[in-house]
């Protein structure tokens, strides 16, 4: 059969509030232009993010059921741990509320003002958990992954050659090597195992441990058994195994591939690095046998860590975005190729030319596709990329749009509903304005900054200047 079918059916549904474009107009000139400050239930498809938005399964409700709250020993803890353990075997499992806090545990511990951090591409909370530290957060993307339009099998990968010359240049001040897969920031572009196995290989070979943040460790490992060489007979759980069998630790947000609505962990092999984890943990999160999660939490993650590496679900889920991705292609809207597993991207600068990069084409068309037709997703380029240390301000390498698809949650329709909103758009792209931040935090702006739409948008060649 060509219909590659939802291999679910929909038990329980939730409505959606509908509303008009004035309504939506209204609500986010209130929001100050920021999707992050809109209430969800303004919002008819909500594609902000795939974190903690999955529709967790019948099995994950009844697991939730059996949770133990107990503050020391639970067995929800164990039966989370073995979960765990059963795809990456780490020596040391400890849970945390979500992925940063994971982040945080690690980075308060190995960062230090002067060191750099080297990554395919940090996401914002790495990123500003390494900053928090002191630490440079350095991103090194293949060059075929700095281009939307051009199509590679492993556009998330890392440049090795520049790692290998920032070991040698630098490597007393990397505390360790990271590696984010898939590549959000990059367009949720798949990463290579030998690339993942390269990158291990170079930190190890000058001391240095390896981490992942493994937040779409499944996706990717669908994507490395599509199109990487000798991979295709292999099992999805085989191909995770050999994927954290180099790595020294990892961070982890169940939000995104455990189907959970919340949770994460941090796992290691260092004996000693564990032992202050753990410390700084009943500090900040709770005991090491819940880590800030309810009991309940953790037996929902350790299901849905059974659910995953399910190949007839990760088959649907990356056709549900290859769908979009295609038909938005057709219609001439330039989009990240070939489609992530995640969500789809939208070449924002490609296809705003007339909205010089800092004054936000990404976020201008977040805005625009939510007044057209209620959509919310999320901008990747210079809003979230952010200010240097400095206080100065450069274009990010890209402006995307992220439509973020939260696991099995919208249906073939939905789908199409979000091309229709984009041929609408596409009438009058023209008229899209650019944005000026007219209020921002020092660090992570793009949760929280307030925008001002401009009433006319300066020629591409001139420069722009957006100050608080």
């Amino acid at each position: 059969m060509k219909t590659i079918i939802e291999p679910f059916r929909i038990k329980s549904v939730e409505p959606i509030r509908m509303t008009t474009r004035e309504e939506r107009e209204r609500l986010l000139r209130a929001a100050g232009y920021n999707l992050f400050k809109l209430h969800s239930d303004d919002v008819l498809i909500d594609l902000l993010t795939d974190s903690g938005t999955s529709a967790m399964s019948a099995a994950q409700w009844g697991a939730v059921m059996t949770g133990d709250e107990s503050y020391a020993g639970a067995p929800s803890f164990y039966r989370f741990e073995a979960a765990v353990r059963d795809l990456m075997d780490f020596k040391h499992i400890i849970p945390a509320h979500q992925g940063r806090a994971a982040e945080h545990l690690l980075f308060s511990l190995i960062a230090n003002p002067g060191h750099v951090i080297p990554s395919n591409t940090h996401f914002d909370t790495t990123r500003g958990n390494i900053e928090a530290a002191g630490a440079e957060a350095l991103d090194l993307p293949i060059a075929e992954g700095k281009v939307p339009s051009l199509e590679h099998p492993f556009k998330g990968n890392m440049d090795l050659e520049a790692l290998a010359r920032l070991m040698d240049e630098r490597g007393d001040a990397v505390p360790c090597v990271m590696m984010t897969i898939t590549n959000n920031a990059g367009g949720g572009q798949p990463v290579s195992l030998a690339n993942i196995r390269g990158a291990a290989e170079i930190a190890h070979q000058h001391g240095k441990p390896f981490f992942i943040d493994g937040c779409r460790f499944a996706e990717n490992a669908w994507f490395i058994k599509l199109r990487e060489d000798g991979q295709q007979e292999r099992s999805i759980k085989d191909i995770v195994r050999d994927t954290f069998a180099v790595a020294d630790g990892m961070t982890m947000s169940a939000k995104k591939d455990a189907f959970a609505n919340i949770g994460g962990w941090l796992a290691l092999n260092d004996d000693a690095l564990a032992e202050q984890a753990r410390t700084r943990l009943i500090q900040t999160e709770g005991f090491p046998t819940y880590g800030g999660l309810a009991g309940r939490d953790l037996d929902a993650i350790a299901q849905g860590l059974t659910e995953i590496v399910d190949e007839d679900y990760l088959r649907y889920r990356v056709r549900t975005n290859a769908y979009i991705a295609e038909r938005l292609d057709a219609l001439g809207v330039p989009v990240m190729k070939p489609a992530g597993g995640h969500a789809v991207f939208v070449d924002a600068r490609e296809w705003l030319p007339h909205i010089p990069p800092l004054e936000y084409p990404g976020h201008a068309l977040a805005c625009a596709l939510y007044e057209e037709g209620g959509i919310r997703g999320c901008e990747i380029g210079t809003v979230m990329f952010g200010r240097k240390p400095d206080g100065s301000e450069e274009p990010a390498r890209m402006d995307l749009v992220r439509l973020a698809m939260p696991r099995r949650v919208y249906t073939q329709s939905h789908a199409d509903y979000i091309v229709e909103v984009f041929e609408e758009l596409a009438k009058r792209k023209d008229e899209i304005r650019g944005l000026k931040i007219v209020k921002e935090p020092p660090m992570m702006r793009h949760f929280t900054a307030e925008f001002k739409r401009l009433l006319a948008n300066r020629r591409s060649g001139e420069a722009s200047r957006n100050r608080p």
